[in-house]
């Protein structure tokens, strides 16, 4: 499966980008705390959980201002700035009336958005969010994380993928914290590390009316599950579904289970069976250069390395990224980080 990239400017100027996959009604992916269309992609189990979205659905994803592929954010208020995001993307894809999912920061952003235009919002699926942000952690941890994630974004990005994806190996968690600082500067990612603990949705719940499921793990380290349960006690009808597990980012842990869970709720089939991997498609060669590649060794290094002529080595490199279909050497080294743990 493949992904067809885009962009809309909003009004101000600024370039966001979006992407579709899939075939069928739209599914609206509300980014969580940082994002990269591109590099999400090429984590396998980040592409794995966007394709078992998209089969049965034409999902949508989007890099919010400040990161990704997107032009930096404006000195705006994020909230209303998610807002006419999410507005210019779907008016740019023609979408009237479309299913939304939230997962971490997104969830309240979610909330909002159904909340201001309801006639747009067909389902309502909420993954491991909160109503008030300033109860995900005390405020000391808050002001620790804020800090080390302005001063040292590198130790900071590895702190924080201990807590969203504390039981996964250590190529993931590496692959992760690096996706992390690739999508977003230190200065952008503490406005929005900022943003997680200071919106509320309190006031919006009761007005919701779209039909809501909220999922939650229930050893969640960065979202506790008491939040996920005033969610679905204060959201009309919500129906509330908890899985067992600690990881928080929801392409680590089952993610099978929560892929079947949010299909479900979307009315969809179960998944087929997965279909061959993609290293099936690379012969012994595509696969030694890709290695070499995830290890930081440019074509000239390669070529040394493989008795090969660079030019040999380039033809390679090209080859596995339109296969795989990658327009990047980091694609490609984290592709194969994630795939070869």
């Amino acid at each position: 499966m493949g992904q067809a990239i885009g962009a809309v400017r909003l009004a101000g100027g600024t370039r966001v980008a979006y992407a579709t996959s899939g075939g069928g009604p739209p599914l609206l992916f509300v980014p969580g705390w940082v994002s990269h269309l591109e590099l999400g992609w090429a984590l396998a189990p980040e592409r794995r959980f966007y394709e078992g979205l998209s089969q049965g659905r034409t999902l949508v994803r989007y890099d919010r201002p400040g990161c990704g592929l997107s032009d930096p954010a404006p000195d705006r208020d994020l909230v209303g700035l998610e807002l006419e995001v999410i507005a210019a993307v779907t008016a740019r894809l023609g979408l009237e009336r479309f299913d939304v999912l939230g997962t971490s920061m997104s969830v309240p952003l979610a909330v909002t958005w159904a909340r201001s235009r309801p006639e747009t919002v067909d389902r309502l699926v909420l993954y491991g969010g909160w109503v008030d942000g300033d109860r995900i952690a005390d405020p000391v941890v808050r002001a620790h994380m804020l800090g080390l994630v302005r001063e040292h974004w590198g130790l900071g990005s590895e702190l924080l993928t201990g807590f969203f994806a504390p039981d996964a190996d250590a190529a993931f968690r590496a692959s992760l914290a690096a996706h992390q600082r690739h999508s977003a500067s230190a200065s952008d990612a503490e406005r929005l590390l900022g943003a997680c603990y200071s919106m509320s949705v309190a006031d919006d719940l009761a007005g919701i009316g779209a039909r809501t499921y909220v999922i939650h793990r229930e050893g969640d380290r960065a979202a506790p599950v008491r939040e996920a349960r005033r969610l679905a006690d204060g959201i009309p009808g919500a129906q509330l579904t908890l899985l067992p597990g600690r990881a928080h980012m929801p392409f680590d842990g089952d993610v099978d289970g929560l892929l079947a869970v949010i299909r479900e709720c979307l009315d969809l089939p179960a998944l087929p069976p997965a279909p061959p991997s993609a290293a099936a498609v690379l012969t012994a060669r595509q696969l030694q250069v890709a290695r070499l590649v995830a290890d930081g060794l440019s074509n000239r290094a390669i070529a040394r390395e493989l008795v090969l002529s660079e030019r040999s080595v380039e033809s390679h490199v090209d080859r596995i990224r339109a296969r795989l279909g990658f327009r990047s050497r980091a694609q490609v080294a984290a592709w194969y980080a994630t795939t070869y743990p």
